[in-house]
């Protein structure tokens, strides 16, 4: 029992001889961690938070900036477009981008030829040879854009978002605003404007059944009616919204490769819907379960309706022009082909007039420079509300 006892009181004194300096080292531990988080710079957030709201902050110190986007831009248009497309590729264009131009069926090899050779030497730019011929309210215009969507996955290997613009568009902010913007911007965000209340849709688009003559012939007509209408689908919910854009390469690479079914399925249901633009990539994205989280309800444009709503947008002027810039959108839809407005957006907002300044960047500009102006706070601010707590996950799919 004596062994015993003293053996006891030995491991003790062991243990209280190590307690001590255990104790100190553990203290300046932990004081040097605390000073060390106290003085780094705050850092970004591009993760979803608590409370379903994604954030965004730009106030990074420069050297811990997050790396900087690539967009992959599809351009289109139709006959008398070249030098349409030619001015708005000006205008959007930026080293570290993709660029893929279509000018459909009804413009001539010509004026396709044209348009590539003026960007023959720029090796981001790219001409479709095989053009697509596209009818405005059929199926064909979705195939058009899964074609370019398949082109850029093969030729660009690292873009993250996919944006389409059409010779009717502008933007209202340079470049480096909406790259400096997007890079604090989680990379599985995507905007795209939709909603399941489709309203008076569901007896003008959704029930009645339409063939479009793109789909077999060579020459643009307008598409054909049944007489018969179809029930609502019971295996997946319609979403309807805009036809502009803008989507992650993830969720593409889904639409192209489909190792789910839906999307191969949907583009077989969307062949006989009027307008399927406004709804195919919104109805998938909403019925699947990786991608129905990442939705932003926005399209990343500033349309003008009409007063009840008609057909088409209005035309935006310089009486816009205000409400366009306080709006924060990047993009601007719908322009006149060389309204006076678009020289005023050219000076005031995109800094480049028509000098040929932004021409020479397409040929010259560094990959990297990145150079934000004031518009990036406009889109900042846009951005910032449509991921806040009330917007966010409220308006998802809705």
């Amino acid at each position: 029992m004596t062994i015993k006892r003293s053996h006891v009181r030995t491991s003790n004194q062991r243990f209280n001889k190590y307690l001590a300096p255990f104790c100190i080292l553990l203290i300046a531990l932990s004081l040097i961690l605390f000073l060390a988080l106290k003085s780094s710079p705050h850092s970004t957030s591009n993760t979803l938070s608590k409370n379903g709201a994604a954030s965004i902050s730009t106030s990074d110190a420069s050297n811990n900036l997050p790396e900087v986007p690539r967009f992959a831009y599809f351009i289109t248009g139709t006959i008398g477009d070249g030098a349409r497309l030619h001015r708005l590729l000006r205008a959007v264009y930026h080293p570290r981008n993709y660029y893929l131009l279509h000018l459909d069926l009804e413009a001539s090899d010509a004026e396709r030829v044209d348009l590539a050779k003026n960007f023959k030497e720029v090796k981001n730019v790219m001409v479709v040879g095989k053009a697509n011929l596209v009818t405005s309210k059929g199926p064909t215009m979705v195939a058009c854009m899964l074609h370019a969507i398949a082109l850029l996955l093969k030729q660009g290997k690292d873009w993250n978002w996919f944006i389409n613009l059409s010779a009717s568009d502008y933007p209202l902010m340079p470049q480096d605003d909406i790259l400096h913007i997007f890079s604090y911007l989680p990379r599985d965000l995507n905007f795209l404007e939709h909603t399941t209340n489709i309203g008076w849709k569901e007896f003008q688009r959704a029930r009645p059944i339409i063939i479009d003559p793109g789909l077999y012939h060579s020459k643009k007509s307008g598409v054909f009616w049944a007489k018969e209408k179809r029930s609502m689908p019971s295996s997946f919910k319609l979403f309807m919204g805009s036809s502009w854009v803008v989507l992650t390469r993830p969720f593409l690479e889904f639409c192209i490769w489909g190792w789910d079914n839906l999307p191969r399925t949907l583009v077989m249901y969307y062949t006989n819907f009027l307008s399927s633009s406004e709804g195919y990539f919104h109805t998938v994205i909403c019925n699947h379960k990786d991608f129905q989280n990442t939705t932003v309800n926005h399209d990343m444009h500033y349309i003008k309706w009409d007063n009840p709503p008609k057909q088409f947008p209005v035309n935006l002027t310089i009486e816009h022009f205000s409400d366009m810039v306080e709006s924060g959108a990047p993009f601007g839809h719908s322009f006149a082909k060389d309204d006076p407005v678009l020289d005023k957006i050219d000076d005031e907002l995109l800094g480049m007039g028509r000098s040929g300044e932004g021409q020479r960047r397409i040929v010259n500009g560094k990959t990297d420079a990145i150079k934000p102006s004031g518009s990036s706070k406009r889109l900042e601010k846009l951005v910032s509300d449509l991921l806040s707590s009330e917007n966010f996950r409220s308006k998802q799919c809705k």
